[in-house]
């Protein structure tokens, strides 16, 4: 059964979720709906002006001890070629996420609203972005949503070679020292999978949200 929603802040329980991982359509990105989302593992994915609302099982995540980093990316690390940097872009970063062209895809789910909502949690310090330079100029990045302990990864770019594995890589990198313990990468991509990310069933991904966000956020 489809749950619709209404302008209630309100989700049906995950294992609601259809096989495909759809749990529920409608409502709207209001930072507090969002957060509300956030904490349950649920997360907005669609193509339409209609919220699709998603949790996946299984889910495909990375634990940031186990990042994995190639022989190549360690060269092009101690390279210096690109230059790092969080939350200095963050509003350059999301539309370049829209624009980016992705083989197999068509289009982008990051339209205007999605732009103005994750802009908004950005100014209330729950969205973050990294960034990757080269010579001055954006040429990679990633962003998404941290609570507690936990980073929810939304998306990233690149518009040239390996930018967003780099900045994917030093992002993870800080996110170690700021003690968080799990990447939500919400669905399988070869790309993330080659840095260690790895597919966990619902069970193991709520029982880890429940132990690393904050008490008052379960």
């Amino acid at each position: 059964m489809l749950h619709i929603l209404s302008d209630k802040i309100w989700f049906p329980p995950v294992e609601d979720a259809l096989p495909d991982g759809l749990l529920a359509i409608g409502g709207d990105l209001q930072p507090e709906r969002l957060l509300y989302a956030y904490k349950q593992g649920i997360f907005p994915w669609y193509d339409d002006k209609i919220p699709l609302w998603w949790h996946p099982n299984p889910r495909f995540i990375l634990l940031p001890q186990e990042l994995k980093i190639s022989k190549s990316m360690h060269q092009l690390i101690k390279q210096n070629k690109f230059d790092f940097t969080i939350n200095k872009a963050f509003e350059q970063v999301i539309i370049n996420c829209k624009n980016i062209y992705r083989k197999n895809q068509e289009g982008t789910w990051i339209n205007d609203d999605v732009i103005c909502a994750y802009t908004e949690l950005h100014k209330m310090r729950y969205a973050h972005s990294a960034e990757a330079w080269y010579n001055n100029e954006l040429v990679g990045g990633l962003y998404g949503v941290k609570m507690g302990k936990v980073f929810f990864g939304e998306s990233m770019f690149s518009t040239k070679s390996n930018a967003s594995k780099f900045a994917f890589i030093k992002y993870v990198q800080t996110l170690i020292e700021e003690g968080v313990k799990l990447i939500d990468c919400q669905v399988y991509t070869e790309h993330l999978e080659s840095l260690g990310a790895k597919m966990i069933m619902r069970e193991q991904f709520m029982q880890l949200l429940k132990h690393l966000l904050p008490e008052e956020n379960n």
